[in-house]
């Protein structure tokens, strides 16, 4: 059951919010990357994360290179088509500083933001509204995955998707039931989480990660799931879970229930609509801690330095 806090109410909106954000993806075609484009994908944060999904995704897919960055990582020296900055306040100081940049050099840039009214109207040579997702909330649970719902239709817009992943009408789909049924049993109480992902859903456990470590203050690790067993499975222990996106590697199951820590895995839902169950456990665990995942500590909804 999703709790009363805002952040709730707000993830709860997200199948429609992604069939919205999916039926964007012919208007603003022209906007986004086009095939054989060299692109980076930057923002901050959870749009960072989103921005590395998605990197994967267009990649594995033929439609040309593309790069995630952190905005303030961004290596100066290296040339590209397109800047595809994804902000959702469209005030963040280091996406602003990095499009600036970008214009300097006379790339092509593009920002996906939820308000239009803001620095980011002028910074970018193309924008693409997203404001039917924006949220009050600090942590950004609708916004950040209609981007990538957006960016998914696009490429299948385009006739080829990545391999392997479903449509984003599957995804709304899924997302119905990551909302409706219950979370797996054990989670509430243990004291450690590591999120593994392969390809594209490293960046949805990498958000995952962050996730938790917003709204419950929990200690979260991420990693790629064949990484994982390379030094980081020496935390898997009993009291401490292990939850993966999409399939586990082979033999990588058996390996995290050897350790006593409990696997979460859903091969059946749609990666995305799997985040939607991490973000509600994000809430229940703040409820079950004594936190407001509405007002997380030390954070704002936008970083302006």
């Amino acid at each position: 059951m999703l709790d009363s806090s805002l952040t709730a109410a707000e993830l709860a909106t997200q199948p429609d919010c992604w069939r919205r954000a999916a039926a964007l993806a012919g208007p603003s075609a022209t906007a986004l990357p086009q095939r054989g484009e060299r692109v980076a994908v930057v923002g901050c944060g959870t749009s960072w994360f989103i921005a590395q999904a998605y990197a994967a995704l267009r990649e594995a897919a033929g439609h040309g290179e593309t790069d995630a960055f952190a905005a303030s990582e961004f290596p100066a020296a290296r040339r590209y088509d397109r800047v595809l900055a994804i902000t959702r306040s469209g005030t963040t100081t280091e996406v602003l500083a990095l499009l600036a940049r970008a214009r300097a050099t006379s790339t092509a840039t593009t920002a996906l933001t939820a308000d239009p009214k803001t620095p980011i109207l002028g910074a970018a040579d193309q924008l693409v509204v997203l404001d039917f997702a924006d949220e009050r909330s600090v942590v950004q649970t609708r916004f950040a995955t209609s981007a990538l719902a957006l960016l998914r239709a696009h490429l299948e817009a385009d006739g080829a998707p990545a391999p392997g992943t479903a449509g984003v009408a599957r995804a709304a789909d899924d997302a119905e039931r990551a909302l409706g049924d219950p979370l797996p049993e054990g989670l509430l109480t243990v004291d450690q989480i590591s999120f593994l992902g392969t390809g594209w859903t490293y960046g949805l456990a990498q958000e995952a990660a962050l996730k938790m470590r917003e709204a419950a203050q929990l200690w979260t690790e991420a990693y790629p799931a064949m990484e994982y067993r390379h030094g980081p499975i020496a935390i898997a222990a009993p009291g401490r879970a292990t939850w993966v996106f999409g399939a586990p590697p082979a033999g990588l199951a058996q390996q995290i229930t050897a350790t006593g820590a409990q696997l979460v895995a859903d091969r059946e839902l749609d990666p995305m609509a799997d985040l939607i169950r991490a973000q509600r456990l994000a809430v229940a665990l703040a409820a079950a801690r004594g936190l407001d995942p509405d007002r997380p500590r030390a954070l704002t909804r936008s970083v302006q330095l």
